[in-house]
């Protein structure tokens, strides 16, 4: 499985006024979709969420997005190890993706950019 970067989810109140300050930050434009009620904006490595409180309760448990060239060959590799495959892979609009509780109790998404 190759690892090709990380991206930090932050979730916030106002994500037009959070926007502009990670646009700064970053050094790009936000990138904007929606999901379940939920607005998103990637920015560079941040991946901003805001929505409905109970949405973002379940969001802040996953601690980041790990992007892989196939969620296919991560979940192999995830389940071998000891993973323990919560959802997915299914397709969303960032690309396939699947959320493992790994051993230690830590919580990933992992996504790929395949059709």
């Amino acid at each position: 499985m190759e690892i090709l970067g990380a991206t930090l989810r932050v979730c916030v109140d106002d994500i037009e006024t959070a926007i502009p300050f990670y646009e700064r930050l970053a050094g790009g434009r936000a990138q904007r979709f929606e999901r379940g009620g939920v607005q998103v904006a990637a920015i560079g490595c941040f991946l901003l969420m805001s929505g409905p409180p109970a949405e973002l309760e379940v969001l802040r448990k996953v601690a980041a997005t790990i992007a892989v060239t196939d969620v296919e060959e991560a979940h192999k590799v995830l389940t071998e190890v000891g993973a323990h495959i919560i959802a997915g892979p299914i397709a969303s609009p960032a690309g396939r993706n699947l959320i493992a509780l790994h051993p230690d109790g830590s919580v990933y998404e992992y996504v790929d950019r395949q059709a």
